[in-house]
């Protein structure tokens, strides 16, 4: 496919001796890892300790209140996504990644003081700020070293910290039950701010600096480069294809907890566990699954990972409609269990899809503006969740997403058609 991207003239990304050979790729993912870990937990754990704030915080107590406090973080960090990928693909990766760390376990240790409503309110926003820098800047450096056959499952180990951190992020309520909301976060807060000092001794970018290159040769002007992006077909399919999982994504993310509660009839400190363990180990499953078979299947048909992200959301369409209607035991677990493979074997391909289209050097920018519609998704259904939630229709309202993932899934299979395995300047 034609990308305008193609008519900017400058020679690849150069990567330094230790990326893209050896042992460090590898280690980069690790420490990655970590950050993406702490990334979703931090965020995570609020969804799972409404009983025990809405004690001392008095307007949590209504579902829609509590819905709003967990979208002004969505809101903030889909704004902030694009503006974070653009500053990750100019400045040195690996600074902005251990800044964003440092002032998002910060504000999480800082939640641990609110004593009211606006003062949440105030903290879910700059920590949505400071998040949103994050995940553009790590794909991409992680998408940097794994230019070869690893790509898929480098992004989809990545992805199983986000996962792991959803499921600790479970733990919240069970750590607020035996001490006090207030010792969760101040604990997970502490964790972030001595990490991201190891990240200052360990982690390095890929741009080589002792390669010959100009100012000019290392980023592109902001307005050539939205244009670049946004007069590519293929990139607005993406854009869609991403949003729409998203929807099911960012509920599963911040209701499953009290969807579990509702349909099992059992309290919040054994839902939030059960639901965000049995989303992430399946999860888990799903991005190495779809980590290992895209890369295979790439290399015999150069649309295999598109192929396999279709599987994935495939697999999602009858877990919704089972999780909006099972009351049993097995039945909601089951339906959990192939959500959490179907999304991870999704989740997995996001940017290995997007480095088929997209050059480099815009890659970060463009996963920018992928966050920015999937969080707006997400902060879309997380308010509107919270209103079905106080009416009791939460449940019907899972069944009915499957129906947008239906229709993310054919045009993916439609118009998705890629030419290359990884786009060049020079493609």
């Amino acid at each position: 496919m034609n990308d305008s991207s193609s008519n900017i003239s400058k020679p690849q990304l150069t990567i330094s001796s230790s990326g893209g050979r050896g042992a460090y790729p590898w280690l980069v993912v690790a420490l990655l890892w970590v950050v993406a870990l702490l990334n979703y937990m931090d965020r995570q754990m609020l969804s799972t300790m409404k009983d025990a704030m809405k004690l001392d915080i008095t307007e949590l107590q209504s579902a829609e209140r509590f819905g709003f406090l967990m979208a002004i973080f969505l809101y903030i960090y889909g704004f902030m996504s694009p503006v974070a990928g653009s500053i990750a693909d100019r400045v040195n990766r690996k600074w902005l990644i251990v800044g964003s760390l440092l002032v998002w376990s910060s504000v999480t240790y800082g939640m641990g003081m609110a004593t009211s409503f606006n003062q949440l309110l105030w903290l879910r926003g700059l920590m949505g700020v400071s998040e949103a820098l994050y995940l553009p800047a790590g794909l991409a450096m992680i998408a940097d070293y794994h230019t070869g056959k690893t790509r898929s499952l480098a992004i989809g180990i990545h992805m199983t910290g986000l996962y792991t951190g959803q499921a600790l992020g479970g733990f919240g309520a069970t750590v607020a039950a035996a001490y006090s909301w207030h010792t969760a976060f101040h604990w997970f807060g502490v964790v972030g701010v001595f990490y991201a000092f190891v990240l200052m001794l360990l982690l390095k970018d890929t741009k080589n600096p002792k390669a010959s290159v100009t100012k000019q040769d290392e980023k592109i002007p902001l307005a050539k480069g939205l244009a670049a992006l946004f007069s590519n077909i293929a990139f607005w399919v993406i854009l869609f294809y991403f949003a729409a999982p998203s929807l099911p994504g960012w509920a599963t993310k911040n209701w499953l907890p009290t969807l579990f509660a509702d349909s099992l009839q059992i309290p919040m400190a054994q839902a939030g566990p059960m639901s965000t363990i049995t989303i992430a180990a399946s999860s888990f499953i799903g991005v190495i699954l779809g980590g290992i078979l895209s890369d295979r299947w790439v290399q015999k048909n150069i649309r295999g990972r598109v192929y396999t992200s279709a599987i994935g959301l495939g697999l999602t369409i009858p877990s919704l409609i089972f999780l909006g209607f099972g009351h049993s035991l097995f039945a909601v677990i089951s339906a959990a269990v192939f959500f959490g493979i179907g999304f991870g074997m999704f989740d997995a391909n996001n940017m290995p899809i997007l480095c088929q289209f997209v050059p480099p050097r815009l890659r970060a920018t463009a996963y920018g503006f992928m966050n920015m519609v999937g969080v707006f998704a997400g902060a879309f259904i997380t308010s509107l969740l919270g209103k079905a939630t106080d009416e009791g229709h939460l449940g019907e309202n899972f069944a009915m997403m499957s129906v947008i993932v239906v229709i993310a899934v054919l045009l993916q299979l439609w118009l998705l058609k890629p030419k290359t395995n990884n786009y060049t300047d020079s493609d």
